[in-house]
């Protein structure tokens, strides 16, 4: 059994998981047809908690049990947090300036701002989860997707929450209790790990055969989320009419375009760019590793997370956010891929 897990293992890791998200379009598409696509969605989003609260936290426990964690990854946890900042204070900025190149006004011009300054979450726990099967990423990988997850599930739903009361739409809490303990519980499973090895300084490999099968179970993650990326792509999205109004600079419409224009520009251009000139700048100095530089310049170009949508009750708008998810996945998956391709052959 040992022998077998072992010889699967090199076809679940690394370069080969990126198929999975074509073979998740395909097969939900088949499915779909048979037992209809709310059905199929419905059943994904429950698997897409499985992944999230029992795969991703294990896998995280694994690579943290390996890692002697530092000083170097206490200074990129702190970079981390300074880029995220970052990516947050020019999505606001971003978002001001071009409401009033649209000329909005009062509560529309708020409605606005807080739609792209939420929708520069990415998706980091399912696509950018991908870098986690590279080795030489794993460790700046996770502790990104950990301070990710600490924006996307407490910081901006906070901000969210005490700025511009008057336009809540509701009282509660607009993200359900689970996904408000998502960052702590997945933090809770690093921390256990880091703590856990840095006392007894036991390794994966020192559990032996139990080593081997907990390693197989945890990287089954990696294919899982990049076959449930996949299953959010929607043949009916993929529209010549929509495509047009998304890149047509002419397109001159008063409906919700616009607004999904300017966050695509925003999450799939401008970042992804100003990210990668300031990144390089710190690379060709070598006050960076080129392991950071590659997982953050990747993570930079993910697509919109659709756990935004939990955000709709604190005033984002819940059609814009929804295209805005689905359009950034469209595009940028393949960029993504292309990405760890390129940056696999050149900065290991």
């Amino acid at each position: 059994m040992i022998e077998t897990l072992n010889a699967i293992l090199p076809y679940i890791t690394g370069l080969w998981t990126l198929p999975w998200i074509l073979i998740g379009f395909i097969v939900t598409l088949l499915l779909s047809r048979i037992f209809g696509g709310a059905n199929v969605d419905k059943v994904m989003k429950k698997i897409g908690l499985i992944l999230l609260y029992v795969f991703v936290p294990l896998l995280l426990f694994r690579i943290f049990l390996n890692v002697d964690f530092g000083e170097n990854e206490l200074l990129f946890s702190v970079f981390c947090f300074t880029i995220l900042g970052f990516m947050y204070v020019l999505a606001y900025l971003f978002a001001k300036l071009n409401a009033n190149k649209m000329n909005l006004k009062g509560a529309t011009k708020r409605h606005f701002i807080k739609t792209v300054l939420t929708n520069q979450g990415r998706s980091s726990a399912f696509i950018g989860g991908a870098m986690l099967a590279i080795s030489e990423w794993q460790i700046p990988a996770a502790i990104y997707m950990s301070i990710g997850a600490i924006f996307l599930f407490a910081i901006i739903p906070y901000i969210l929450s005490r700025a511009h009361k008057r336009d809540r739409t509701s009282k509660d809490h607009a993200l359900p209790w689970y996904l408000r303990l998502f960052p702590w519980y997945l933090l809770a499973f690093a921390a256990t790990s880091v703590i856990f090895h840095g006392t007894t300084g036991i390794y994966l490999e020192d559990f032996g055969d139990a080593g081997i099968v907990f390693k197989f179970f945890t990287a089954i993650t990696i294919p899982a989320a990049l076959y449930y990326v996949g299953t959010g792509i929607h043949p009916r999205d993929l529209k010549i009419n929509e495509m047009k109004k998304l890149f047509s600079l002419r397109h001159k419409s008063r409906d919700h375009w616009p607004w999904i224009r300017n966050i695509f520009f925003l999450t799939a251009i401008v970042t992804p760019l100003l990210t990668t000139i300031f990144l390089s700048i710190f690379l060709v100095m070598g006050f960076i590793p080129k392991e950071w530089f590659a997982v953050l310049v990747i993570n930079s170009i993910l697509p919109i997370t659709s756990t935004n949508m939990f955000l709709v009750p604190y005033g984002i708008d819940k059609k814009v956010t929804a295209l805005s998810v689905t359009w950034t996945t469209i595009v940028c998956v393949p960029i993504v891929v292309l990405l760890i391709t390129m940056f696999k052959t050149y900065l290991t």
